[in-house]
């Protein structure tokens, strides 16, 4: 049953349906954190009267432009760009870009909702932002892409700044895209602004951890939430959807810590290894030769490849879903449920569907939503911004360290959100209200904004 939303907060929502039409993925966000601000409202009744939720649900900026770039046959092609500015109360707009078919000025809305309150949960002074491209980098060579992100940086650039927007990567985008936009910010501006994106190479201002940092830090809200009910990683079977970055970092670390991952997907299918994932070869087949997952079985023939397979049928004691939206139903979830499934902790953004969310809750396992579970890849950006603008370089071991702090901080936040609010245990209610409450006292500081 779809939980009753409060009078007021009813209104809210109709409204933002109303003004945002045919954005079904970003009405879902909004009704998944409007669901459980009815008490803060009652404890707080300054964000009504100020209408702190009508505000932070309307972006500050969106921009939408368009993107022509030429192939390698001198064929001319043309995209869509997005930005969505959504909130910077808390400090300049920090969010990932994503080049994907599937992106609408839906998603990155959606996307940028999210990062409002995932930001804020990090404890770091940054705003929430989104953007990217319906551009497909897939099957496009090194030249093409670079051409589109020239273009695609030809209008960005205006929006962009350190002490304005700061995007980083997301679907699509990794270091190449990073490099050949900044490169172009760069040549336009005579600037050599690191700060402005993040998620760059190590020898030009990265920061060492970027790359892993989502993926080990779903990993460490994990270990604290199965503190919480004194278990551990150790010995624990996993599945992991997805094979691109997020995944496989979150496989390394569940390796590193005594667990034992079985399965991974792609778009085509799902590969089952009893044995545990190799890394090093899903690594070799994913980051180097950029191939599909079915070549794994090429070179593990005790592993099971199932084209068009359902991950979520694979038994397993922790799921994490670190693919694309909504991959994760109902269905799907009363069937970890039924397996044995104890946890769950998204590295994907929204990637378990708002049934699948009520029957984690029902069945009392521990669910970590994205926008907690998931905050590891903004926190670690923070810190590369912070390397920027001191002109320094952490190592990996004290990049690391300050993730797994934030990653501890994350966790403890929401769950004493959580209970003050009188829903113990309950990560969902937790990151949006304690999400919520830090950027809606910012805003209500800074005045009518």
């Amino acid at each position: 049953m779809t939980p009753v939303l409060d009078e007021n907060i009813e209104a809210i929502y109709q409204q933002v349906k109303s003004r945002n039409p045919g954005e079904e993925e970003f009405h879902q966000a909004v009704r998944e954190v409007l669901e459980t601000l009815g008490p803060v409202l009652v404890k707080y009744p300054e964000f009504a009267r100020e209408r702190i939720i009508e505000r932070v649900c309307e972006p500050e900026r969106q921009i939408i432009f368009r993107v022509p770039w030429q192939d390698d046959r001198g064929e001319v092609q043309i995209n869509r760009g997005f930005r969505v500015e959504f909130n910077s109360a808390l400090g300049p707009y920090k969010g990932g870009l994503r080049f994907h078919p599937s992106v609408t000025l839906g998603t990155v809305k959606f996307l940028g909702f999210e990062q409002v309150f995932k930001n804020a949960l990090t404890g770091m002074p940054i705003g929430g932002a989104k953007g990217g491209s319906d551009f497909d980098p897939k099957g496009r060579s090194d030249g093409e892409i670079m051409r589109f992100c020239q273009s695609f940086m030809l209008e960005l650039y205006r929006h962009l700044g350190e002490y304005t927007d700061v995007p980083a990567g997301d679907i699509g985008v990794s270091g190449r895209e990073i490099g050949y936009m900044f490169g172009q910010y760069k040549r336009i501006t005579n600037r050599y602004e690191s700060g402005v994106l993040t998620g760059k190479g190590i020898g030009w201002g990265g920061s060492l951890v970027r790359k892993e940092a989502t993926g080990y830090g779903v990993v460490y809200f994990v270990r604290e939430m199965l503190r919480t009910r004194n278990e551990t990683l150790e010995g624990k079977r996993c599945i992991v959807s997805g094979s691109g970055n997020v995944a496989i970092y979150t496989i390394e670390k569940l390796h590193q810590l005594g667990a034992k991952v079985v399965a991974c997907s792609d778009s085509g299918g799902v590969v089952v290894d009893e044995q545990g994932i190799d890394i090093d070869l899903l690594k070799t087949l994913k980051e180097v030769e950029r191939r599909r997952i079915c070549d794994y079985v090429k070179y593990r023939r005790e592993a099971v490849y199932q084209p068009g397979g359902n991950i979520w049928d694979v038994p397993c004691q922790i799921a994490l879903p670190s693919a694309t939206q909504n991959e994760l139903n109902g269905r799907d979830a009363r069937t970890l449920v039924r397996n044995g499934c104890i946890a769950v902790a998204e590295g994907a953004n929204m990637p378990t569907t708002p049934e699948g969310v009520r029957v984690f809750l029902e069945a009392g396992i521990a669910y970590g939503p994205g926008k907690a579970a998931n905050a590891g890849g903004v926190a670690t950006s923070a810190l590369e911004m912070q390397q920027n603008a001191s002109r320094d370089s952490w190592s990996f071991e004290f990049t690391e360290q300050r993730l797994d702090e934030i990653m501890t901080g994350i966790h403890t936040l929401v769950s004493e959100t959580a209970e003050e609010f009188g829903a113990p245990g309950n990560y969902v209610l937790g990151a949006n209200i304690a999400g919520f409450i830090k950027v809606a006292r910012a805003m209500l500081a800074l005045g009518l904004i």
